[in-house]
């Protein structure tokens, strides 16, 4: 996906206005549900465009627990539909989809109470294993074990001695979310998806009741067109309510904004060779391994303010501290806060007042002729919430579409993934670079590694870790624009990599570099440059402002100070 794609695919959406040129399928999102449609209805071969209003992955997409999993809590709600679902598409990801991006990590959960506490977690323990192999493959991580007082505190000497009276370890798998859309995108780009962030869905085009198409905007030239296809697929998340309001406010599906968020600590600040499940009495708190970091979090609150660019606030941030310093012998504080992000979970609108308790599960639904929308669901169970929309596409149109693929269809990077990470001493000796780089590149490309290695092979300066970041090289910026589809600096230090929440600086040193080697692959001039770089700096010095603020609304107010980067005229 690299800028000259972008626009050939620009100018083929722009052709579909033609007589005979729609769309089969036109999705409206690109976070990870409208990417997986996008997939799911390319690799069915159907003609299919795919528009993001702005970047891949930037709302709900890049902003989760980046975690894989059946959710333990669901057991309790006896939602075991939901569980096994969850467990078998798990499975799917770490053997066969996205190895490269999906790897199992092991979570202890605490046990307090003696006697009873253990047999009754176990006997979930046991079920949750057991669902996991149902599916005819695998479940991909190895099964619980019970762990004494004393081994608890072997695996996990940074926790408190009194804070637990033994343990389960248990396993579930982590992804670096943003990513994943990335691949889905660039997967389904290869079977023929048109795909083009930054351009935004201003209407719904209609001939009488029905919708045939959508009027964009591309937010990079400013200019407008139309885009006709005989089914549009809305997979807008928290933006459904709007997106459905653009045609008709009969039918509609509900969906609620559950803000959540994270904190990011560097590694060394306790001592864990596992990560943590731990409840409140609000939500469940996650401490997940992360590289050289720990991701802490969740938050459950509800969210009526912008969505998109929801802010932490220092009650947050306080509220996630408080309850992780309740089992660790050094206690966290502000200062051990590298990063910070904040999310919002698109939930289906239910009659309680907690967003807790709200579905998890998805719904598929046709509120006028030529208009699905998918809702609710969530990271894990992406595939089946994309299958399901494209089979209710499939439904409408005239020829017979195969059934879906996408439970075989590997992504970008997937093949050969295995074969080249068992070669990764002979590639960092090829390349000269350390096997330490090349297994941080094969986590993050799969067996496309080789092509960020080329770019250094070709170049030598490129081999420098960026400032401040030393876990990513200058060529990955390169990569990021020539095969990943960044437009923008933010794109690139927030999504294609996360340093804007893993570096202590939040990417500020880096910004400027980044500038210089986007620039002439953009065809930047010096005005657009600095202004790339002002915009970056003055988003985090916003973010981190909102994050000293008491409640949502000061912090909502104090982020959207900064608005979203426009280019130059």
């Amino acid at each position: 996906m690299s800028p000259a794609e972008r626009e050939i695919a620009l100018k083929e959406l722009g052709e579909t206005t033609a007589h005979g040129k729609e769309l089969d399928v036109l999705i409206v999102g690109g976070g990870v549900v409208g990417a997986g449609a996008a997939l799911d209805a390319a690799s069915r071969g159907l003609k299919v465009g795919i528009v993001e209003a702005r970047d891949w992955a930037s709302g709900t997409s890049s902003r989760s627990s980046k975690l894989i999993h059946g959710g333990l809590r669901y057991l309790e709600m006896l939602d075991f539909g939901l569980v096994k679902e969850a467990l078998q598409e798990r499975g799917l990801l770490i053997e066969r989809l996205a190895p490269h991006l999906v790897r199992p990590v092991p979570f202890l959960y605490p046990l307090t109470h003696r006697f009873w506490e253990r047999p009754y977690v176990e006997a979930g323990m046991i079920l949750y294993d057991t669902m996991g192999l149902t599916s005819g493959h695998g479940r991909g991580v190895p099964a619980h074990k019970n762990l004494s007082h004393k081994a608890t505190m072997r695996a996990a000497p940074g926790l408190k001695d009194d804070s637990m009276i033994g343990s389960i370890q248990y396993y579930d798998a982590q992804v670096d979310d943003a990513r994943l859309v990335l691949e889905l995108v660039r997967t389904a780009s290869k079977y023929g998806a048109l795909a083009a962030n930054r351009l935004e869905v201003e209407d719904f085009i209609r001939e009488g009741e029905r919708v045939v198409g959508a009027r964009v905007h591309n937010l990079e030239n400013n200019e407008k067109f139309d885009i006709r296809a005989k089914q549009v697929v809305n997979a807008t998340g928290v933006w459904t309510d709007d997106t459905q309001g653009l045609v008709t406010d009969r039918g509609q599906l509900k969906v609620r904004a559950s803000k959540g968020i994270h904190l990011v600590v560097p590694r060394d600040r306790f001592q864990s060779t596992v990560g943590l499940i731990l409840r409140t009495e609000k939500s469940v708190l996650f401490v997940i391994p992360w590289g050289r970091h720990w991701i802490i979090g969740t938050t459950d609150t509800d969210w009526n303010l912008d969505k998109a660019h929801p802010a932490a606030s220092s009650s947050d941030i306080d509220y996630i501290l408080e309850h992780v310093n309740k089992v660790l012998k050094r206690p966290l504080s502000r200062e051990d806060v590298e990063g910070v992000y904040a999310g919002l979970r698109p939930l289906l609108a239910g009659e309680s007042d907690s967003t807790a308790k709200l579905s998890r599960e998805h719904v598929v639904a046709h509120p006028v002729p030529g208009l699905i929308v998918v809702a609710g669901g969530k990271l894990t169970t992406y595939r089946v919430m994309a299958k399901d929309a494209i089979d209710e596409a499939a439904r409408t149109l005239d020829e017979r579409v195969p059934d879906s693929v996408t439970n075989r269809t590997e992504l970008l990077g997937a093949d050969g993934y295995f074969a080249t990470w068992n070669k990764r001493a002979q590639l960092a000796h090829d390349y000269g670079v350390h096997v330490a780089r090349v297994e941080h590149l094969l986590h993050r490309y799969g067996s496309m590694a080789t092509e960020v290695l080329d770019i250094i092979k070709n170049d030598r300066s490129m081999a420098q870790p960026l400032p401040g970041a030393d876990d990513y090289l200058r060529a990955e910026v390169v990569y990021a624009v020539s095969h990943e589809a960044a437009l923008h600096i933010d794109d690139v230090l927030t999504r294609r990599t996360r340093i804007s929440i893993e570096s202590w600086d939040r990417g500020v040193s880096a910004a400027p570099v980044v500038a210089d080697i986007m620039a002439p692959l953009l065809k930047w001039n010096s005005k657009q440059k600095k202004k790339e770089v002002d915009y970056y700096l003055a988003r985090v010095e916003a973010e981190r402002l909102s994050q000293e603020q008491p409640d949502d609304k000061s912090a909502d107010a104090v982020r959207l100070g900064v608005p979203d980067i426009v280019p130059v005229d």
